[in-house]
């Protein structure tokens, strides 16, 4: 198809943009297979539970530095190879981790398919947002993130769920397998006869937004570097929104290393613990439907930073009280704050960016998001390990939050196409 046949919007592009958002919920599938079981397996049969805190969060700083590094790539490598190659490549490094977990003959195993896992999800993960970004119109970002991340996080919990239950009647490591073989070898089927390559949409949006003929090159490539020095730390707003990108990414972590182990020493079994962190995931995912778009008619700021806010309390409130209701609420606060937060950090950064450079924005967002994962199973193990109660963790999670929101509340400016008080950087 030529470009200017080339159509923007969610309607215009509504097949692309549902296979997209199906690829993405099996990306969420793939890492929602490794939350709750892994933690029992490392309680079971590897005996982490005592006095092990650090080495139990060891397969999340794994995940986490990988994941990041892999993101920061992700982005520079889909502008030169384009989208579909690299979603492809993500898929095949998912292979080895059901053989490697049910092979798995010490810890170290696990934390080795945790490695891959971040590969997977770094790569993956990224093409299938900017993917239907490329396709999509500006003033949609909001919505674009809201829907990726819901089908994103509540493949997360349904996967949860359907491992804790394949765990309990056909064992940890086979459910598990079995589970994680299928999602992965559908999910390269799918990429190989049904999706295609969005690079066209890119250089479509790059020409009309920086105008006719004769200003095609009024903005000028810029370099890798470039690129992730705004993003890091000269551009107030984008280091506001990655700093907090980081930051929120210590709820998820508390979420996959203590939350199973907190839930199972107050005495709930793995199918109820499930549950309870299911919920986390269920609302996080299904309450972005609202606050994407929202976002988009609100601005990104004052979501950011009241998901910042109800998120770190709804951690800490996991303390504060005893049953699976009170649990059950207090995960699904720190999910609904996710949900308030999350797709609209992605979406501040989107809009920022000009398209020419919008893939190794995000990339390098999302490479200092996802060290959070492992910066924060750090944090977490270390806090924990030092105290000698998980208890330590939790508050070390929640403090962080308000102080991350507090950053976003002073230079966290709007972004928003239609609401920005500021200029966007475009050169």
């Amino acid at each position: 198809m030529s470009s200017d046949r080339l159509s923007f919007g969610i309607r215009a592009n509504l097949s692309q943009f549902s296979i997209q958002l199906l690829q993405v919920f099996l990306v969420g599938l793939t890492i929602g297979m490794m939350r709750n079981v892994v933690p029992a397996v490392a309680s079971e049969e590897f005996g982490l539970q005592q006095n092990s805190f650090t080495l139990l969060a060891s397969f999340v700083v794994a995940f986490g530095f990988i994941k990041g590094t892999m993101n920061f790539f992700a982005g520079g490598l889909s502008e030169r190879l384009g989208r579909k190659k690299v979603l492809l490549l993500g898929w095949f490094f998912a292979l080895p981790i059901p053989y490697l977990v049910l092979y798995a003959e010490n810890w170290y195993w696990i934390v080795a398919a945790t490695a891959f896992l971040g590969i997977n999800q770094g790569l993956a993960w990224s093409m299938t947002l900017t993917s239907k970004l490329d396709l999509t119109r500006p003033t949609q970002k909001g919505l674009v993130n809201g829907l990726n991340e819901f089908s994103g996080y509540f493949a997360v919990a349904v996967a949860g769920v359907v491992t804790a239950y394949l765990a309990t009647s056909l064992g940890t490591r086979v459910g598990l397998f079995w589970f994680g073989i299928s999602t992965i070898v559908l999910a390269i089927f799918l990429v190989f006869f049904t999706v295609r390559e969005t690079l066209p949409w890119v250089k479509e949006e790059s020409e009309r937004l920086d105008g006719r003929e004769a200003n095609k090159n009024s903005i000028k490539p810029i370099s890798t570097f470039e690129v992730f020095r705004r993003v890091s730390w000269e551009d107030k707003r984008m280091f506001a929104f990655s700093q907090a990108g980081l930051v929120e990414k210590f709820v998820d972590a508390i979420v996959w290393i203590f939350y199973p182990l907190f839930l199972l020493q107050q005495g709930l079994d793995l199918k109820q613990a499930g549950w309870v962190i299911g919920i986390y995931g269920t609302v996080w995912g299904a309450s972005q439907l609202l606050t994407g778009p929202l976002s988009d008619r609100v601005g990104r700021r004052i979501p950011i930073v009241a998901g910042m806010y109800l998120s770190g309390m709804g951690v800490i409130m996991m303390l504060w009280g005893e049953g699976i209701l009170w649990w059950s609420f207090s995960s699904a606060l720190a999910g609904f704050g996710m949900a308030l937060l999350y797709p609209n950090l992605g979406a501040a950064v989107a809009d920022i960016a000009h398209p020419s450079w919008r893939s190794s924005a995000l990339g390098v967002y999302r490479f200092w998001r996802d060290l959070g994962y492992g910066i924060g199973a750090l944090g977490l193990g270390i806090t924990a390990q030092s105290t000698g109660y998980i208890e330590y963790a939790f508050w070390f999670v929640a403090v962080a939050m308000f102080v991350s929101g507090f950053v976003v509340m002073l230079l966290g400016c709007e972004t928003h196409p239609l609401l920005q008080k500021e200029k966007r950087v475009l050169q």
